[in-house]
């Protein structure tokens, strides 16, 4: 189905890293293929980080190669640095995500690196992307962390989210995902943001990640609809976080963005029904974890006819 706006479900990254309990393989093997069989066209599945730091991503590998079982999947990852890169490379992924942050003081607290630093970090992973030609086509994400706020410094400057964005296409980032970390962002802003990094992104696609922690994440994606985005980040019941965002709540919900945006008239080619039906995977298995979704609680209105039927 030719898609309308394009989600990338992140939960399996970005929401289980922040779950304490290992969430077993066949369990993360069963969440992404229901996914996929809903007909969600790209997954960030695991991060390649070292396992006595986040244990949860002990099974990196196995979940790529899982995934890559799956027809048309766009496979996804985050890479913190060169040797994370060089092990997803391995694995095979189509797209690598490192994210840099806009603010110093979070860039510090996050990987220890001011964000110059961690600048010439990604560059190091482009050359060794760059070094072999089966790797070539993997397809390098540049993530800004904070752009809109950050609980350490406070408001950020927008000409400092254009700099990194800049400094990121020189480098050679194939791909932009601006994100709203700790959850500070107004659609206004949003809006006024994107619109600003058009031009310096040129041709380098951006895409938009987006908290739940105020309880504007949806209104947020509206924003960025505006500005011309068609690539939004969300997790399936709303799991994630930021370690330096107290009080916060998940990323926006994957179920719910779904269902804004067939109400819209925009396809995503999700099936709603069976979103919701993978969703029981995690109201089963993560009995401590907080799942929030409006459209799961309140149910599908009277009449509703998605885009994508």
């Amino acid at each position: 189905m030719e898609r309308d706006v394009n989600i990338e479900e992140v939960g399996l990254r970005d929401g289980l890293q922040s779950v304490d309990n290992f969430f077993p393989t066949e369990l993360k093997k069963a969440w992404l293929t229901a996914e996929y069989e809903a007909g969600v066209p790209e997954m960030q599945v695991c991060s390649f980080v070292p396992e006595k730091l986040i244990p949860q991503f002990k099974d990196a590998s196995e979940i790529v190669a899982h995934a890559l079982t799956h027809p048309g999947l766009r496979v996804s990852c985050y890479i913190p640095n060169l040797r994370g890169a060089e092990n997803a490379f391995k694995a095979g992924v189509h797209v690598a995500g490192n994210v840099i942050s806009a603010s110093e003081g979070h860039n510090q607290s996050n990987v220890r690196k001011s964000v110059a630093e961690s600048v010439e970090v990604f560059k190091q992973i482009v050359e060794l992307r760059n070094s072999n030609n089966d790797w070539k086509s993997i397809r390098l994400c540049g993530g800004i962390a904070t752009s809109f706020g950050c609980t350490i410094e406070g408001p950020v400057d927008p000409t400092a989210v254009e700099r990194l964005a800049a400094m990121y296409v020189e480098a050679g980032a194939d791909e932009l995902s601006i994100a709203d970390t700790v959850g500070y962002a107004n659609p206004a802003q949003v809006r006024d943001l994107f619109t600003r990094l058009t031009p310096v992104a040129g041709d380098v696609p951006l895409s938009a990640h987006f908290h739940d922690t105020r309880g504007l994440g949806l209104a947020n994606v509206v924003g960025a609809l505006e500005a011309g985005v068609r690539d939004f980040d969300a997790c399936l019941g709303g799991l994630g976080g930021c370690p330096f965002a107290p009080g916060a709540t998940g990323n926006i919900v994957t179920e719910d963005l779904v269902f804004m945006l067939e109400s819209m008239g925009l396809k995503t080619g999700v099936d709603l029904d069976k979103l919701l039906e993978a969703r029981e995977i995690l109201v089963n298995n993560l009995p401590n974890e907080p799942l929030r979704s409006a459209i799961a609680q309140a149910k599908t209105p009277i009449g509703f006819a998605p885009a994508s039927a």
